[in-house]
């Protein structure tokens, strides 16, 4: 392209679009009902920033968001910035260090935009929306059950049918791969064939840990056999805390959601940067994506944490359709009428027209508006 060049206007960067008039409207309708169930339990709403020194965002367990994040200079500062790939190291910031004094436990929910750099084959999801809770300052199996619930019934405020939590314990089968003892390509081979849940390839590679490894493997699936096979392992005790800590949290969702979908992945340790007890993994069936992750981690003074994090706009794909408000024309001579505002109050969109024309229906039709309001009534096309 010369300078001289007219610029394509319409031309965005690789992984940012835009959202238009109905898809950013119902982004921004699930967004806030899934915000008001979490109102509804307590968790008090904050909103940090978009855009941070780079010594803050990526500070503890930030580090591990460090190859994610999109840098820039600060012109006044001359400080390097960074833009969030993601609001959980932040609401972590904010609980350290704004509301370090406040009564433990706290419950925070947000809502934001994050900034990736993008993934190879995921070079299309650089702009996403988040919405998710953090429970801070305690670490218990009720803790980690309250999260699972409370984003169960926001995906059922949604409508979003036939979903399931995947659980799992990543430090789990990080201690166990420390136990083999391999290092360098051998320790990486191990690694990859857990990834790919090869048994074969696990039995010959795991070494002195081979045989519970691969029964980590086989337990992957519903949690009722999920947890036959767990109980059943001979673990170091250091090791068997993590086992038994994900054996409670499952124990203690049924109890209080017996109908909950449940299945459990104690061999799972993919993307799970800084996390480190119970994780878990939202789907439903009509989706290939996962809807949203969250699990427990160490927030900023090694503070107990737990949390989720939904994706929304992979969330409406699996909800029900939003109702938008119906549209309506409204005659110039009665856009400041009574009947206008009430049909404001009673959800109708109200549509004036600027500019007196002759057929009022051909106008409407073209604004996109199934009603027409003239003389006090409203009339449908």
């Amino acid at each position: 392209m010369k300078m001289t060049d007219e610029p394509d206007t319409a031309l965005l960067p690789s992984g940012f679009i835009d959202l238009l008039q109905h898809e950013a409207e119902a982004e921004a309708q699930g967004i806030e009902s899934v915000m008001d169930v979490f109102a509804a339990h307590g968790y008090e709403r904050v909103r940090p920033p978009l855009l941070e020194f780079e010594t803050s965002l990526l500070h503890g367990a930030g580090q591990a968001l460090e190859e994610q994040s999109f840098r820039l200079m600060d012109p006044e500062s001359r400080r390097m910035m960074a833009l969030r790939p993601d609001m959980t190291t932040q609401i972590a910031r904010i609980a350290a260090t704004r509301l370090a004094g406040t009564a433990r436990p706290l419950r925070l929910s947000y809502a934001g935009a994050c900034i990736l750099v993008g993934t190879p084959g995921r070079e299309g999801e650089r702009q996403i929306s988040q919405a998710g809770i953090e429970l801070i300052g305690v670490d218990s199996v009720e803790a980690d059950c309250e999260i699972v619930l409370i984003a169960a019934e926001a995906l059922e405020r949604l409508g979003i049918a036939d979903y399931s939590f995947d659980l799992s314990c990543p430090a789990l089968v990080q201690a166990l791969v420390q136990l083999s003892g391999y290092t360098g390509t051998r320790r990486a081979a191990l690694v990859h064939a857990l990834d790919r849940k090869d048994m074969a390839a696990v039995a010959e590679l795991g070494g002195p840990v081979a045989a519970v490894l691969t029964a980590l493997v086989e337990a992957c699936g519903p949690s009722d056999a999920a947890l036959a096979i767990l109980e059943k392992l001979e673990l170091p005790p250091e090791i068997r805390v993590h086992a038994e800590r994900l054996m409670a949290v499952v124990r203690a969702i049924h109890a209080r959601a017996p109908g909950l979908r449940l299945t459990v992945d104690p061999a799972e340790f993919r993307g799970w940067q800084y996390h480190t007890g119970v994780c878990m993994t939202v789907f439903a069936r009509s989706q290939r994506e996962e809807l949203g992750r969250g699990g427990r981690y160490q927030a900023q003074g090694e503070e107990p944490a737990c949390g989720l994090t939904f994706r929304p706009e992979v969330l409406l794909r699996a909800a029900r359709p939003i109702t938008l408000r119906p549209r309506v024309y409204i005659a110039p001579e009665s856009q400041d009428s009574e009947g206008a505002a009430r049909l404001r109050r009673e959800g109708y969109a109200t549509v004036a027209g600027l500019d007196s024309v002759e057929d009022l229906a051909a106008e409407a039709r073209r604004l996109n508006c199934p009603f027409v309001f003239v003389a006090d009534e409203l009339i449908t096309l």
